[in-house]
């Protein structure tokens, strides 16, 4: 399984962006789907992440703001974030895992200005 996230920039607070985790190896790649951020001299923070079902998840403080959705046909999972402040500043990566192993994207990085 290979993933690669783009889609990252600047953008104004108040803004929006969408981040696209386009991945290789087949259907079952995309299934279970995590994005994560880690901010600028911070640890890796978990943002959300997709489930088999189309269940989504997502952590307290983007919930409202942040939408994961999935595209099978383009193999793909998206992040569309709103409402964007400049905390969400961060370098987003996505995750694939399955039956014990995991597999990660190179990252983008979103840098929002006040």
């Amino acid at each position: 399984v290979q993933l690669q996230a783009s889609g990252g920039g600047l953008v104004q607070a108040g803004g929006s962006l969408k981040l696209s985790c386009a991945a290789s190896g087949g259907a079952s790649s995309i299934r279970y789907i995590a994005w994560y951020r880690q901010r600028p001299g911070q640890e890796r923070d978990w943002v959300g992440r997709i489930i088999p079902s189309g269940g989504t998840e997502y952590a307290d403080d983007v919930k409202g703001r942040f939408t994961i959705s999935r595209d099978y046909g383009k193999m793909t999972v998206y992040l569309q974030m709103s409402s964007l402040r400049p905390e969400d500043t961060a370098v987003y990566y996505c995750k694939s895992w399955s039956r014990g192993s995991e597999w990660w994207g190179q990252g983008t990085l979103v840098t929002v200005s006040s």
